[in-house]
């Protein structure tokens, strides 16, 4: 077992600044005993003229950022959102989002955070879940909610575009440009623009501000959990704001004024926990990319001058193909951070060499974390850091190995399944006790465990090393993907008798999708039919989910137990390879 290993001595700090509202454990740190729009507006009293964030050349402060926040509020009150209703939330990194993150919940609700790509299948089964009255989305993706809408309880959808994040003259010159191609949405009594949103807002006199305990649910995102089946990890304001204190005593160079790019979507634990929240948090400016290409990334790293930015795998090989840019300057950087899915040390190695040629003072640094855990709880240090190794838990969390057939804890050095305990373990899975059950097991000291699923070992001088994953999951551009959700779609096709789905190493994916397929008596095997499938899949999944590559077979192999042997399959492929 292995907790946090301070770099600096912070906890006077903490003392100071923090009331003590933790689950019973002792902790090194005291934890915030507000919602997480209080501790942004705590940001906000102590900093209202610096920057919170900036979006494609706009800058707001804290303090205009805090009456768009507070607009947010009176708007969703003004539409009758209530304490614990849902709210859902599927728009790109842009204001809109930002402001509506900490509006619902200074309205007492909760926010779902969905990926906008996904397709209309997992809209609804989101919906669904998570029970939500409201959603709001760009005008462009408006016609698949349209299409679900009425198999939902939502009562009100908000729809809006990149246009009502900017200042003018950008936002008429985008409406004039790129918004010209989208389709209008027609308002009735339930379907509203932005702007007449926000009027709403203006218009609204009552109590709009909801007193909600720390504890109580604050957020919704949306993973496989251990077991592989989508489900909505509820995640509280404490998870939230005890991750932010935690990042300051792991990172004590971050600093208010601090820039963060904040690419990593919002929908995206890593996203919303650390490039948003933890930077608001502090008093840091974060910089919202909505959609970004590697060669505009790289340049946005040197010109904006940031203190930081993080990143998948995918996108640090992406940085490294792009062509020789000239003039790029590191020199201004903090901190590099390496989330979403495992770094390898052939490529950290690289991506450092290339670092270190722009005059980085710092190279990549990986971290580790789950969704039940919003996002990172462990991360390599600054110096020392070991090879292959993610490093030591953030302050607080308390990382063991055990046997996965008898939970008995084993010797370092060993293998086993990682399970976690800590101020960032989740609530619960949302409608789902049965999985909750399975994932959080109390201990008899009464210490809450996330058994993650995860493969791992502690060695002699407590360096925590990712083994690989026991569950079946594949990583693809940094997103999980759960390969029986996407044979289930599969073989709901008339076409598909049988589906297996693998995870193929790609060196830019890191993995792609590629799915063996049985074919229906009748259906011909050619590539006609590949391509009729491969349509069916852009329908059905989001882009990063659906498969890359369709292999047809006669048959599939199988198991002792006549299961489908999908690690054969795993096998083969890496033979091919070789």
């Amino acid at each position: 077992m292995i907790g946090f290993r301070k770099q600096e001595d912070t906890r006077d700090i903490f003392e100071k600044l923090y009331h003590d509202v933790s689950d019973g454990a002792d902790t090194i740190l005291n934890y915030y005993d507000g919602s997480i729009a209080d501790a942004f507006f705590r940001a906000a009293d102590i900093y209202p003229g610096y920057t919170a964030y900036e979006f494609l050349g706009r800058k707001v402060s804290y303090k205009n950022m805090r009456k768009q926040v507070e607009l947010c509020a009176r708007a969703l009150k003004s539409a009758g959102l209530k304490p614990g209703e849902c709210v859902t939330i599927a728009l790109p990194n842009c204001p809109q989002a930002l402001c509506l993150f900490y509006g619902v919940n200074l309205a007492g609700g909760v926010a779902s955070m969905i990926h906008p790509l996904s397709s209309e299948r997992e809209i609804e089964y989101y919906l669904k879940t998570s029970r939500s009255v409201m959603v709001v989305t760009l005008d462009q993706l408006f016609p698949k909610f349209k299409n679900i809408l009425d198999n939902t309880e939502v009562r009100m959808t908000i729809v809006t575009g990149i246009q009502d994040g900017l200042a003018f003259p950008k936002n008429v010159a985008y409406r004039l440009t790129v918004g010209r191609k989208t389709a209008k949405v027609e308002e009735d009594e339930s379907i509203f623009r932005w702007d007449s949103f926000m009027e709403m807002g203006k218009n609204f006199e009552g109590a709009y501000a909801e007193s909600r305990s720390c504890h109580d649910p604050a957020v919704i995102l949306f993973s496989g959990g251990t077991t592989g089946t989508t489900k909505g990890v509820v995640l509280t304001s404490y998870n939230f704001n005890a991750q932010a204190i935690q990042i300051k005593a792991t990172v004590p160079v971050l600093t208010p004024g601090d820039k963060f790019i904040a690419a990593m979507p919002m929908f995206h634990g890593f996203g919303l926990g650390i490039c948003i929240h933890c930077m608001l948090y502090a008093g840091a400016c974060t910089i919202l990319i909505p959609r970004f290409t590697a060669k505009s990334y790289v340049k946005l790293i040197s010109e904006s001058k940031c203190s930081y930015f993080a990143g998948v795998p995918t996108l640090f090989e992406a940085i490294l193909r792009v062509p020789h840019i000239h003039g790029l300057d590191f020199s201004h950087l903090k901190g590099i951070f390496s989330g979403g899915d495992s770094l390898s040390p052939e490529l950290k190695d690289r991506f450092d060499r290339f670092l270190f040629e722009h005059n980085s003072p710092v190279p990549v640094r990986e971290g580790y974390g789950a969704t039940e855990t919003l996002s990172a709880c462990c991360l390599s240090p600054k110096e020392g850091a070991k090879r292959g190794s993610i490093g030591f838990p953030f302050a607080d969390m308390v990382f063991k190995i055990v046997d996965r057939d008898t939970g008995a804890e084993v010797p370092n050095g060993e293998t086993g399944e990682i399970i976690i305990s800590g101020p960032l373990v989740m609530k619960e899975y949302i409608g789902n006790p049965e999985e909750t059950a399975q994932t959080l097991h109390v201990d008899a000291d009464g210490r809450k465990w996330l058994y993650t699923g995860d493969l791992g070992m502690i060695d002699e001088e407590g360096f925590v090393f990712f083994k690989g994953r026991a569950k079946r999951m594949i990583i693809a551009s940094g997103y999980n993907v759960y390969p029986n959700q996407v044979e289930t779609v599969l073989e709901e096709n008339p076409m598909v008798e049988k589906a297996c789905v693998i995870g193929v190493a790609d060196k830019y994916r890191m993995q792609k999708i590629k799915a063996f397929i049985v074919l229906s008596e009748g259906t011909e095997a050619s590539e006609e039919t590949k391509k009729e499938l491969l349509e069916y899949c852009k329908s059905k999944f989001a882009k990063y989910a659906k498969p890359n590559e369709i292999e047809l077979r006669d048959s599939l192999p199988q198991t002792k137990i006549g299961k489908t042997d999908y690690r054969k399959l795993e096998e083969e492929e890496k033979n091919k390879n070789k």
